[in-house]
């Protein structure tokens, strides 16, 4: 690769690129350094916040596979600047992500916050490891059967613009703020009731 965006853009994307006139905008960010190929502080606070995200693999023949990951905020952890890591959990056992990343390593993880409007790529390539006992303990939720490790090296990571992200909220994050809101309603209203029995 010549630039880090050449993961994503083989010389097929670019050639539609130019036919529809949006390569020499990539150039020139490409020229600017383009994406980012390590962990900043900003994509680490994103990755710890991250309740879930989706893990695209392909078998050795190319046929693709995307599988949702989720667990509490902080399951994807950031081992180092170039290294994300997470227990894989027992599941229904079809183990279509070990045996894609047992003949190709290349995958991607995506990660989206519905509720401010933000997505980020990451390419890269993972491998699986069973034999680290440790690893196990320290990446898997409380309560939580890991079957294995997977560790991710990152290549490459782009943030895409907020354009046609459905705005959407976490369930508990929804309760909490109505709970607020509750709360505070029933302040007001206490505060109303004393200030009418003062004026009585």
């Amino acid at each position: 690769m010549t630039a880090p965006s050449d993961v994503a853009f083989s010389p097929a994307v670019k050639a539609i690129q130019s036919a529809r006139g949006s390569r020499e905008g990539y150039a020139r960010m490409e020229r600017r350094g383009g994406w980012q190929t390590e962990v900043t502080p900003d994509l680490a606070a994103f990755i710890a916040r991250s309740r879930s995200f989706y893990l695209a693999t392909a078998s050795a023949d190319g046929q693709p596979y995307i599988q949702h990951r989720g667990g509490p905020p902080g399951f994807l952890r950031v081992i180092d600047p170039e290294t994300l890591a997470f227990a894989d959990l027992a599941g229904n056992r079809q183990y279509i992500t070990l045996g894609n990343l047992s003949e190709n390593p290349r995958a991607q993880i995506l990660l989206m916050d519905y509720a401010n409007q933000r997505r980020v790529k990451i390419w890269g390539e993972a491998r699986v490891v069973a034999d680290d006992p440790a690893l196990l303990v320290m990446l898997a939720p409380e309560g939580a059967r890991a079957e294995q490790a997977i560790m991710f090296r990152v290549t490459a990571w782009d943030a895409n613009c907020p354009q046609h992200i459905p705005q959407r909220f976490e369930a508990e994050d929804v309760a909490a703020a109505l709970a607020r809101k509750d709360a505070r309603i029933a302040e007001l209203e206490a505060q109303l009731a004393n200030a009418r029995r003062s004026g009585e």
